[in-house]
């Protein structure tokens, strides 16, 4: 039996009412959510106890017990409302009428508070590991710290763009900006604008959403090769799976047209899987999950056919691997 199975045994759900106590698990992480303090005391001893038998135990200095909406005195403690998993912060706001969640139901009512999950204050101090990189780099070409930095930067606002981010990229943006600058004085001694001027350019970028944004100060050197900052990674919420659906279900248009809508999914992709209703254009099955994905020219480069989209499809990696197989056998006939 596992954690989440030992918790559900002790508070099964009963239609109707309320769930008494809810367990959240990912790997080694956990974290037990109710509207009971006793509640959250005996699982703790519960879960405490089902650990010994395999030799392990909750930590105290990583355990909190705390209250998400208001402050709590815990073991002589004040405790802060919310709390920290997997880097974001899980917290509840008091808010008005016009901003306060609802119970839902046939009697919903206003709660006087909303929930926001944001970056964690550890999670934000990624910013040292950028700062340890521009020391690294102090006396390399700019070209080699922006190809050093955005993968960091990208990797990490990608990991945050499903919650409320928008204020925290902001802030880290405006961090680092100062972190750069100071990399240039060090380089050229006295800032002065026609020096940072080499340095921080204006210019265009091009987003992930695609559209354009315009830049005055941009981290890029002179042929255009720019630093992404975080700002510029959409928020885009994260779209929850249908409580009936399976991969195993075999309704492969529902799982096709959800991988459009997935965070990590590039633009381009979520444009054409829309556009080919989930299919492949090659063999015309659907993409399911596990299938590997890759864009495809539908007239090669290598024979003139231009990178836009009317030129693009996805196709199955095999798929992908017999067509250009036959491309290159009628290029040699040609």
């Amino acid at each position: 039996m596992g954690m989440a199975r030992l918790i559900e045994t002790m508070y099964p759900k009963v239609k109707g009412v309320k769930v008494k106590a809810t367990l959240i698990r990912y790997a080694d992480d956990f974290v037990v959510i109710s509207p009971s303090l006793e509640i959250i005391e005996q699982c703790r001893t519960a879960i405490s106890e089902w650990l010994k038998p395999v030799g392990l135990e909750i930590k105290p200095e990583k355990t909190r017990i705390c209250h998400t909406l208001k402050p709590i005195e815990y073991n002589g403690k004040i405790e802060e409302p919310g709390f920290d998993f997997l880097g974001f912060n899980i917290r509840q706001y008091p808010v008005g009428k016009y901003k306060s969640g609802k119970t839902g139901g046939a009697a919903s009512r206003l709660i006087g508070h909303k929930t926001l999950i944001k970056p964690s204050q550890k999670a934000v101090a990624h910013t040292e590991a950028i700062k340890g990189v521009i020391k690294q780099y102090r006396t390399a070409p700019q070209s080699a710290l922006i190809s050093r930095l955005n993968p960091i930067v990208q990797g990490w606002s990608n990991y945050y763009s499903a919650v409320v981010s928008v204020e925290t990229f902001n802030k880290l943006d405006a961090i680092i900006w100062h972190m750069l600058r100071a990399w240039t004085v060090s380089r050229c001694e006295k800032a002065s604008y026609e020096k940072l001027s080499n340095y921080f350019r204006p210019g265009t970028v091009k987003l992930s959403n695609g559209k354009e944004r315009q830049e005055t100060w941009l981290f890029q050197t002179k042929d255009g090769h720019q630093l992404w900052k975080h700002s510029y990674t959409p928020i885009v919420r994260h779209t929850l799976i249908r409580p009936d659906a399976t991969p195993y279900d075999g309704n492969w248009t529902y799982w096709a047209t959800r991988k459009g809508q997935a965070i990590d999914t590039p633009n381009r992709v979520a444009k054409l899987l829309k556009k080919q209703k989930g299919r492949c254009n090659w063999c015309g099955q659907f993409f399911t999950p596990s299938d590997l994905i890759e864009v495809d020219h539908i007239v090669p480069r290598s024979q003139g056919g231009k990178d836009e989209y009317k030129n693009l499809q996805l196709l199955h990696r095999h798929c992908h691997d017999d067509k250009t197989a036959l491309d290159e056998e009628m290029m040699l006939y040609s």
